[in-house]
């Protein structure tokens, strides 16, 4: 092999401060990554796939909801995660964009509401101890789906 490219990076064992399910859409990658930033997540376990959350709350397969299981597991395993952050997106491509649900921004969240509490019951089914994080990105920011406890309280709801 020839090095090409020269970098320093910490060959140390690390603790992540979370494991990240998110999509790869490119439109979302900067406004992720400054977010995890403001909530001090600073090594997190990325898990990037085409639909993020879809893969859990709707997959097309099993094969792919047990494959994303899977690494949030190995990231729990192998480098001590106690916290997920769930991210799904709007516009998503997966969900065949906003166009499916014919260019309507609050139909679209509510349909994301709905498959994010389907994803933190699956993960805390799952993953007992597990502490679960439900986001939704939008192009002006991103929405945390509150609890049931949280909406009780009077807190506001996407």
């Amino acid at each position: 092999m020839k090095k090409i490219f020269h970098f320093d990076s910490e060959p140390e064992a690390y603790v992540a401060d979370a494991a990240v399910l998110c999509c790869f859409d490119q439109r979302i990658r900067l406004v992720t990554n400054k977010f995890l930033q403001r909530k001090g997540i600073l090594r997190p376990d990325m898990i990037i796939v085409a639909g993020g959350a879809k893969t859990l709350a709707s997959p097309r397969n099993d094969f792919e909801r047990e494959f994303i299981l899977e690494q949030i597991r190995l990231s729990m395993q192998l480098h001590k995660a106690t916290r997920i952050l769930v991210m799904s997106h709007s516009d998503c491509a997966t969900y065949g964009g906003l166009a499916a649900f014919n260019g309507d921004t609050q139909t679209e969240a509510v349909h994301h509401k709905s498959e994010l509490r389907r994803v933190v019951q699956l993960l805390n089914a799952r993953f007992p101890g597990l502490q679960v994080e439900p986001y939704f990105i939008k192009f002006d920011g991103i929405w945390e789906l509150l609890s049931e406890e949280d909406l009780l309280r009077g807190e506001v709801a996407v």
